[in-house]
């Protein structure tokens, strides 16, 4: 994290979304540096999941895993404290852990949830944790996800765009993170196909334009390509810390909660990964 700047704007309120896994250990770390640095109370929330049936016939099994949750919460609350950061801890038990997580970030008006995904699978529609996929699809606020050891500081940043309204909602924050920062920004859009690079050009273009206004230098890239695999490769070339993407809000379908490429990006990147809400 840069050591001087906050770099969001919106940061009353951070929540730290943790299952106590090896995922979420970095995520908690980040989060307090984050909350530190910006002067923002944190909310920690885990939830365990449990089912009535399962709940019935087995409820010393779920009592365990709460107090195991509470104990956890308690340590990040302490981690905090150290830190001189005001931590609030929420435990509770749920069918549907994502469902509470983003009811706890709309209740308490949360201006970021930040959480660890679970990383790569073999399957290409799983790319992380289906809990991390379904808050990032129906959470009221930008959701920053951290895979295991990175960290945010701000140094190189990438705004990965395709022209739609959900990547000008990335690119204004992308902007505004760059400028408060002095961060290196890249500006990366790829064409499916030949007939799309014209259209990638102007993307690019756009968002370019509109940092050279603020005083943001930036470096354009325009390839062909899947586009999960280019803006991942480049974020590597460039050494990102941090890559942000839009969101493509709600659907009907719970495994299809955002555009696949976002999803995707998760899945595959090293660095942390911004996901901005229109």
């Amino acid at each position: 994290m840069n050591a001087l700047v906050c770099p969001v704007a919106k940061r009353e309120t951070l929540l730290i979304a943790s299952d106590g896994s090896k995922f979420s250990i970095n995520a908690i770390r980040e989060a307090i540096n984050l909350a530190k640095l910006c002067s923002s109370k944190l909310i920690a929330v885990s939830v365990v999941k449990t089912n009535l049936e399962f709940e019935s016939v087995l409820p010393q099994v779920v009592k365990k895993d709460e107090q195991e949750a509470i104990k956890h919460l308690e340590s990040v609350k302490a981690q905090a404290k150290k830190e001189g950061v005001d931590c609030t801890t929420i435990v509770t038990l749920s069918e549907e852990p994502y469902q509470d997580i983003v009811d706890h970030a709309s209740k308490n008006n949360v201006d970021m949830i930040i959480m660890g995904t679970h990383g790569k699978t073999g399957m290409k529609r799983l790319m992380m944790g289906s809990v991390t996929a379904k808050v990032i699809g129906h959470a009221p606020c930008n959701i920053l996800v951290f895979p295991l050891n990175a960290k945010v500081e701000c140094k190189n940043v990438l705004i990965a765009t395709d022209g739609s309204k959900y990547s000008e909602a990335a690119a204004s924050e992308a902007l505004g993170i760059a400028k408060r920062c002095g961060s290196s920004l890249t500006v990366i859009s790829v064409a499916s196909s030949d007939a799309e690079i014209t259209s990638a050009k102007d993307n690019v273009k756009k968002v370019s334009e509109a940092a050279e206004k603020e005083g943001v230098k930036t470096t354009s890239v325009v390839t062909k390509g899947k586009p999960y695999e280019a803006i991942i490769e480049t974020s590597k070339q460039k050494k990102a810390d941090l890559i942000i993407v839009g969101s493509h809000g709600r659907t009907g379908l719970d495994r299809l909660l955002m555009g696949s490429v976002t999803e995707r990006v998760i899945g595959h990147a090293e660095a942390a990964v911004l996901v901005v809400k229109a």
